[in-house]
């Protein structure tokens, strides 16, 4: 196909994205509270169509995301109400857990089934040793350089790169660092047949990774070692950071929930997970005596020792992800992991950091 075709379809399927219809809710008779929403998203709507859902869902304007995911992709979305959009920053950075399905032996140009396929050198079950799929997957393992999709977001001269793409340009993007945790084959690969009658290999893989990591470019990287080529056909995130899919709700669980709240004779809302339940879930928590929960929602600092009484919760986000903007850093360790404080009756008051010999309040969420 000519350039000037792939800029056709690229156009033609973006007004499609255009057309297509957004996800109907009912609006909430009460703002919802403060606090933190888990969406299950489903496949054919963007994350920013599922943000204006909760807007309508929560009555408010005030709704951010810790993370978008494609509109092909499916699960966990992350959103932030009213004040809990201030935790979103430390969220965003978290490790995450994904479900993929990889087709071996076809590229396409967007690295995932929705692009216009760009070879096909086709693949066979009996190509695909133990000791050589295993040997991909290991060396797609642990602490890589990985380069980014094509497709992403990514700015490139000022112009996101996705946009460069589908006017026919070739770019190159420079390999950022990522950590693989882990890449596991579930089940066996399946031997199938593409539309083009390809004879393709279609497999599974469970993908534990950082921030920044790009599932399609795993499927990329992986179909350029085994020498076939490949693309990414399913995604699913199942984990952000404490936070699993198995919690989250669909758009039409939360719309019926919001609906018949309304019709109550006491409207309370969208539930959510609360600012304090929130925030101990993501952060070590420290608990303040009267007399230190009134000083910092002053913003006032307390002794760095303060820290020290701060207990784990039991599925941290990553300290990268949860170091606190502005906070000193300390030589060898960069900017240091934040806690959050807690008041004598449950309540987080703030977020802390040690700053020289004083823990600092980065962020005040119950000042005084």
């Amino acid at each position: 196909m000519t350039r000037a075709g792939r800029r056709g379809q690229e156009g033609q399927r973006g007004q499609e994205g255009q057309d297509r219809a957004r996800p109907r809710v009912a609006r909430a008779a009460v703002s919802a509270a403060d606090g933190l929403l888990l969406v299950d998203k489903p496949a054919g709507i963007s994350s920013h169509d599922v943000v204006a859902a909760a807007r309508r869902l929560a009555a408010t304007r005030k709704v951010g995301h810790a993370g978008t995911l494609d509109p092909m992709a499916t699960g966990l979305l992350v959103l932030g109400i009213g004040r809990a959009t201030r935790l979103l920053t430390y969220l965003v950075g978290a490790d995450k857990d994904y479900e993929a399905t990889l087709r071996l032996g076809q590229e396409t140009l967007t690295e995932d089934a929705e692009g216009e396929i760009t070879a096909g050198a086709g693949c066979r079950p009996e190509d695909l040793t133990e000791v050589r799929l295993g040997t991909a997957l290991a060396r797609l393992t642990g602490e890589i350089m990985q380069v980014p999709s094509a497709v992403s977001a990514i700015k490139v001269g000022g112009v996101r790169s996705y946009a460069r793409v589908r006017q026919g340009e070739a770019v190159e993007l420079a390999a950022r660092p990522v950590t693989i945790s882990a890449l596991e084959l579930r089940g066996q690969p399946r031997a199938a047949t593409a539309a083009d009658g390809t004879a393709v290999v279609d497999m599974d893989l469970g993908v534990s990774c950082s921030s920044g990591t790009y599932v399609r470019a795993i499927a990329r990287d992986l179909g350029a070692a085994l020498g076939c080529g490949a693309h990414l056909t399913a995604l699913r995130r199942t984990r952000v950071g404490p936070f699993d899919v198995g919690e989250a709700a669909t758009l039409e669980a939360l719309s019926a929930q919001v609906e018949a709240d309304a019709a109550s004779t006491r409207p309370r809302g969208l539930r959510v997970l609360g600012l304090s339940e929130a925030a101990r879930r993501c952060f070590p928590a420290v608990e303040l005596t009267g007399a230190e929960a009134g000083a910092v929602s002053h913003g006032q600092a307390l002794p760095a020792s303060t820290l020290e009484r701060a207990q784990a919760p039991a599925r941290p986000i990553a300290p990268k992800a949860a170091a606190a903007k502005g906070a000193e850093e300390v030589e060898g360790t960069g900017p240091q992991p934040v806690v959050a404080a807690f008041a004598p009756d449950g309540a987080v008051v703030a977020l802390l950091a040690a700053k020289g010999s004083r823990a600092r309040p980065v962020l005040v969420l119950a000042p005084a």
